[in-house]
């Protein structure tokens, strides 16, 4: 007896040295080698956990989003470490600082002297580094400007409301008829159609079906871990990059040749062909691989957010009657004061929309579709009294800071009501990022989801298949069923 328990203390022994070792070998590696001599420096940096060689603490954040409580990843953290509101961990194969403070949100997202992109080597070869997510400040600012006002500009705005109206009437109909469908996948091939209506005007129904499955699959690998083996999510994701890559290059190709041969429609300029024509102060022009990553960002970005947060609004909208019925009569009160000639919705009637607008912001803060963005500490910065090291990822932490209850009182809670009269602090409303990086596509995400719901209030109801669905966070916030149900048509006192 005495022999087998001093085996067994032995291996616990052995396992808890192993157990140590392992935890340390990161600390080693990062914070001793790759800092060289610098001991203030180490002294200086924020708490925290670099996990297991190699992997990190992949598996605790990927175990959390995994489960019914995914901020039980960062609660980890505070636990162990207090509430700093910044911690040292090892994520996505580098080291990372995460900041989950609207102060230190605000300071990396607003400060591009400090920092720069610093997305995960598998985002960038999947979304393309000729992307906003790839490209320097430099050439991002005159990128964006480029495409800014086409996206969202007023001008702009009000050309497309016309389109979108028009496809949300035709869609609700279809749906009606359709019995039991999957909302959320019925609304991204909705979105889908807008942004592709946006950026290359119009496509075949079979060229838009092909590309929006391509993105299912591409956006499942964009989260996931970087195994480029047959079966993971990754090695899927950039199987359906390469079909975007050549669906798109036969769709540039074709518009190269319209535009030698003076063929092609000529009044009306989408987004293809203000890529295809701009050029910098130098004269020179976009290439193809510029074009078609700037395409995949941009189609990837406008139809998921918009939706998804579509189809979240709803679902608030139908499970709490009250805030059904005030939405309701907003529009109906909108509709009441039209002038006699007027058909359609307007943009003047989009921005008298507050209280529905309420819902969209309560929907994008508890919801927070873009938990985080990536950043890369250009130089050695100082963020809440803590050294963030050059080279180092800086996680941004937006779930943290809308469901933080020192900012949001019952931050679980969904209450329109929570933002009368409220005009958020600066870095504590993220829902589209913030500085320079701010979503390009943000007022033209918002028109959407609102032409949508004046008229899904007016003359329809969801009734859900399962209520009680459980709900996923990797890649994306949504019901395991992609939202099951029936899309009804209901009597309404007023018409459209």
């Amino acid at each position: 007896m005495g022999f087998v328990l001093m085996m067994m203390v032995s291996i616990m022994c052995v396992i808890l040295g192993l157990k140590w070792v392992l935890s340390s070998v990161n600390v080693w590696y990062y914070e001793k080698i790759k800092l060289g001599g610098d001991k203030k420096m180490r002294l200086s940096l924020p708490p925290g956990d670099l996990g297991w060689p190699f992997i990190g603490t992949m598996w605790s954040f990927l175990r959390a989003f995994k489960s019914s409580n995914p901020d039980s990843f960062i609660s980890s953290f505070v636990s162990r470490f207090g509430r700093t509101g910044i911690y040292k961990t090892l994520m996505f194969g580098n080291p990372s600082v995460i900041v989950t403070t609207p102060e230190a949100c605000r300071r990396v997202l607003n400060d591009d002297e400090a920092f720069k992109p610093g997305w995960p080597a598998s985002t960038m070869q999947l979304i393309g580094k000729n992307s906003f997510i790839g490209i320097s400040y430099e050439e991002h600012k005159w990128l964006r400007k480029l495409t800014a006002a086409p996206v969202n500009g007023h001008e702009a705005l009000s050309m497309y409301i016309k389109y979108i109206e028009e496809n949300v009437i035709s869609a609700l109909e279809k749906w009606a008829s359709m019995g039991q469908i999957e909302f959320l996948t019925q609304l991204r091939k909705l979105t889908f159609r807008i942004i592709m209506y946006i950026f290359l005007s119009s496509e075949s129904e079979q060229v838009m079906d092909a590309l929006e499955k391509e993105y299912t699959t591409l956006n499942y690998g964009v989260r996931s871990m970087t195994i480029n083996l047959p079966g993971f999510a990754y090695h899927k994701a950039l199987k359906a990059r390469k079909k975007l890559v050549a669906i798109f290059q036969s769709i540039v190709d074709d518009r190269r040749a319209q535009k030698r041969e003076k063929r092609g429609p000529t009044e009306k300029k989408d987004m293809m062909d203000i890529l295809l024509e701009v050029e910098d102060e130098n004269g020179r022009k976009l290439n193809d691989e510029e074009i078609i990553d700037v395409l995949v960002m941009y189609l990837n970005a406008g139809h998921e957010s918009s939706g998804h947060i579509t189809m979240w609004t709803t679902y608030f909208l139908q499970k709490y009657p009250e805030v059904f019925k005030r939405a309701k009569a907003e529009q109906e009160a909108i509709v009441k004061n039209r002038p006699s000639g007027q058909k359609g919705v307007t943009l003047r009637e989009i921005r008298q929309m507050d209280y529905l607008s309420k819902v969209i912001d309560e929907t994008l803060r508890l919801i927070t579709f873009s938990f985080v963005v990536f950043r890369e500490a250009k130089e050695d910065a100082v963020v809440n009294g803590y050294t963030i090291p050059k080279g180092w990822k800086v996680l941004v932490w937006f779930r943290s800071v809308h469901l933080d209850p020192e900012i949001y009182n019952n931050p679980m809670e969904f209450n329109p009501s929570r933002w009368d009269g409220l005009t958020p602090k600066a870095g504590t409303f993220l829902p589209f990022g913030g500085g320079s990086r701010l979503c390009p596509g943000n007022e033209l995400a918002k028109l959407e989801i609102s032409v949508f719901l004046h008229y899904f209030l007016l003359d329809y109801e969801l009734e859900r298949e399962n209520p009680s669905c459980p709900v996923m966070y990797l890649p994306h916030c949504r019901p395991k069923d992609n939202c099951l149900g029936r899309v009804k048509k209901v009597v309404s006192t007023t018409s459209a």
